[in-house]
């Protein structure tokens, strides 16, 4: 059998990342998906909130690197989850446990600056990295005589 989802959206708030009593970082989050199609009366398109949450490097990558507004891709498994509400009643929510997470947008929203430093993510055992920023780079000599080839 297959549970496998990958989802592009925008981040509705900040990840909240919390530990476990034993440490384990977690973070949750919400995203905001679009719909591919319109209706046909010409209205809006809808939009779907799909909760998430993300265990680990995994969720402590999201919670450093993704904040508000951010575009994010997502993948990982749909979970159901059965509880019970404070009047007793029985409810089921699903929620996405998180795989591996990428950025799904070039620039930053609002203040105009690059994400060079972050993309394209790398994949590392389930959480991305972000590649150095071109200011951690030292300039090399132009001593082409030096070189190899």
């Amino acid at each position: 059998m297959l549970n496998h989802i990958t989802i592009m959206g925008r981040l509705t708030r900040d990840p909240e990342l919390r530990r476990t009593g034993t440490g384990v970082g977690v973070a949750s989050f919400r995203v905001a998906v679009d719909r591919d199609y319109a209706p046909k009366d010409g209205g809006e398109r809808k939009t779907d909130f799909i909760d998430c949450v993300a265990w680990r490097q995994t969720g402590e990558f999201i919670s450093k690197y993704f904040t508000k507004g951010r575009m994010i891709v997502v993948e990982g498994r749909l979970e159901m989850r059965d509880w019970t509400d404070k009047d007793g009643n029985k409810r089921t929510s699903a929620e996405i446990n998180v795989d591996n997470a990428y950025f799904g947008d070039s620039r930053r929203d609002g203040d105009g600056s690059s994400y060079a430093q972050a993309a394209p993510a790398q994949s590392y055992g389930g959480y991305s990295a972000p590649t150095p920023a071109a200011s951690d780079f030292a300039m090399l000599d132009d001593d082409d005589a030096q070189l190899p080839f």
